[in-house]
């Protein structure tokens, strides 16, 4: 039985950073797939396989950083969940949807959720659809997608399908057969088709393994299954999103040791490094000039890339995952796994 629904308190206050040397030693080498059970500054978890009714596993942690000048400034803490992987903005229900993978990473034990909460009053959140309730499957959801009335979510090895309004499940697109490892994130093509990354890792009790093979799945209409690109010059493919301005994509790569940002034509019959630098790229979103913002695991920073310049707004913010934009506010959402929050910004005067 699903308990209460998921209330979030909002944090707003700073505190010192005297805990974040000590918190990055801890993530680095660390994957989320073992960090998502740690409890976070003493806070005890919910057993395993019950959602959390309660949130004060972030108090006293404080928010990342901004450089003077850069035009990014901290607004709040959205805390409580269970492994957040990916935040998306839906701006006719002027909301945020979250994943949440609640256990390891590719872990099929039925405790994965999706919360929702308010982009306007982001006080409080609520579980929108939960494994094991109303005949909903979740085992550890990461990336999400809007596509007309349908939220997609990547669920390791399916992409399922739910009523952005009513979470009635809609769809569930087995890619088992296809060799799927871990589908990870999901976009939405100008052409109708959802495209999913597959970075090729496996997330386990003993760290992350990277078996592969790296690729890039298309779902044509009709359910068409397809492989639109594949090949280790992927480099662990994660975050992809769609640039209406460039008409390209841009995906970027979870690779430790290289961290590329790549631009692909709608095909995916080619791929341009636009970027390198760091491993371990997880979210990115293209704002409408073009700029894109991304987050990497290697310097717990947000960046963004414009003109061919690379720079770090956001700092201090371990284990980044998938981003999300709220249009209205001009606010970023920032789900990080090893603390279970989400953290906004107001990004409006970037410059």
């Amino acid at each position: 039985m699903l308990p209460a629904p998921l209330m979030m308190r909002a944090i707003t206050r700073r505190s010192p950073r005297w805990w974040l040397p000590m918190l990055l030693l801890q993530v680095v080498g660390v994957a989320v797939a073992s960090c998502v059970d740690r409890d976070v500054e003493g806070e005890g978890r919910p057993e395993h396989g019950a959602h959390a009714d309660s949130a004060t596993a972030a108090e006293g942690v404080a928010a990342g950083v901004s450089p003077a000048g850069e035009g990014a400034h901290f607004v709040q803490n959205v805390v409580g969940f269970q492994g957040p992987e990916s935040a998306k903005y839906d701006a006719e229900q002027d909301a945020f949807f979250v994943s949440n993978m609640a256990g390891l990473g590719s872990a099929k034990d039925g405790n994965g959720y999706i919360s929702r909460f308010s982009a306007a009053t982001p006080d409080s959140a609520s579980v929108f659809v939960a494994g094991g309730k109303n005949g909903v499957v979740l085992d550890a959801p990461k990336g999400l997608a809007i596509h007309g009335d349908t939220l997609w979510a990547a669920d390791i090895s399916v992409l399922r399908g739910f009523d952005r309004h009513t979470g009635a499940v809609l769809a569930t697109l087995d890619f088992a057969p296809f060799g799927a490892v871990l589908l990870n994130d999901v976009a939405i093509g100008p052409d109708g088709n959802i495209y999913i990354t597959d970075t090729g890792i496996i997330m386990g009790p003993k760290g992350v393994a990277h078996p592969g093979p790296d690729r890039i799945f298309v779902v044509k209409r009709g359910a068409q299954i397809a492989v639109a690109a594949q090949g280790p010059q992927l480099r662990r493919p994660n975050g992809i999103t769609w640039d209406p301005v460039g008409k390209r994509w841009i995906v970027v790569s979870f690779d430790p040791f290289v961290g590329e940002v790549a631009e692909m034509p709608l095909d995916m019959k080619s791929r341009r490094v636009i970027r390198t630098g760091k491993g371990q790229l997880d979210g990115v979103e293209v704002l409408p000039d073009g700029r894109i913002l991304f987050t990497s695991w290697a310097d717990s920073s947000i960046h963004l890339l414009a003109n061919g310049r690379d720079r770090r707004i956001i700092r201090e913010v371990p284990v980044p995952a998938d981003i999300g934009i709220d249009t209205k506010r001009h606010r970023l959402a920032i789900p990080m796994s090893m603390l279970e929050r989400v953290e906004l910004w107001n990004i409006e005067g970037l410059r």
